[in-house]
């Protein structure tokens, strides 16, 4: 029924328990994941995860793991990408992205690799799955100067103009826990307004817990079991804004057919 777009179930955080994990969020009717790999160590990891668990993932290096990247990583990307379109659930290249939100980042040497593995996504043919914080007009730039076919922007956060953008190029957006932060307005504002063409579903389990995980005394461990009450607050925030989306049924059928579409290589693993 639901497709969590964003979920790193190969994490450490599940080691002791990870397929007790995926059985509960089979029974709350998450039936696919995406699991995108963050480094080129765990690349291997992330593929056998998804196989032995009956998920998706895609390959990538992630902009927070590359203080000891190198161009030999990228190789090994190069590599492995090539080697896994033989592979039904490699379905493209990611976790890759700017961030800007960290303390004093090093902007050129992400912006490097963001460049790197967009050229690998388009010789590839493959769209990208891409990280954003406070870096979508940069993530934008690149993208009009090396054209992928589309992909995931995860846990958007930019503005209505930016989304626009985004979407013109083929891109479907990401809302998860931080939509249900009561502060976080203007991720509630797009999640509502945004045309449901646009729009995907994603946990970043173990990451991004939503409200009702954080309002104990500590912080619970997020799960892709949460996918469906996450997609409850966003049917909420639609009706209540005019968006669109009816029922539960109607919003899993439209994400599911936009991940599909965001991803065309999950559509074999759907039938």
């Amino acid at each position: 029924m639901w497709i969590d777009t964003h979920c790193h179930l190969d994490a450490a955080e599940y080691d002791t328990d990870r397929a007790a994990v995926d059985a509960r969020a089979r029974a709350a009717g998450v039936t696919l994941a995406v699991l995108p790999a963050v480094h080129a160590a765990g690349f291997g990891h992330t593929a056998a995860v998804a196989r032995a668990l009956g998920h998706a993932y895609t390959l990538g290096l992630h902009p927070l793991w590359l203080d000891e990247a190198t161009e030999a990583h990228l190789d090994e990307l190069r590599a492995a990408a090539g080697a896994a379109l033989d592979d039904p659930r490699f379905v493209g290249i990611g976790e890759i992205g700017l961030d800007f939100f960290i303390p004093a980042p090093d902007v050129a040497r992400q912006e490097h690799f963001y460049r790197a593995q967009l050229r690998l996504a388009r010789d590839l043919g493959l769209p990208v799955v891409v990280h954003v914080r406070r870096s979508a007009d940069a993530l934008l730039r690149e993208l009009r100067r090396i054209e992928v076919p589309g992909g995931i922007l995860h846990a958007f956060n930019g503005s209505q103009q930016q989304a626009a953008q985004f979407v013109a190029r083929g891109f479907k957006l990401g809302f998860g826990g931080a939509m249900t932060y009561r502060g976080s307005q203007r991720i509630r504002r797009l999640a509502a307004g945004l045309p449901l063409a646009a729009l995907v579903l994603e946990t970043d389990a173990p990451d991004i817990p939503p409200q009702w995980l954080r309002d104990g005394a500590r912080v619970a461990r997020n799960e892709p079991a949460e996918l469906p009450r996450i997609a409850q607050e966003l049917l909420a925030l639609r009706q209540s804004g005019g968006g669109g989306a009816a029922t539960l049924e109607e919003l899993a059928a439209a994400t599911r057919a936009n991940a599909a579409a965001a991803l065309p290589r999950l559509a074999a693993l759907l039938t």
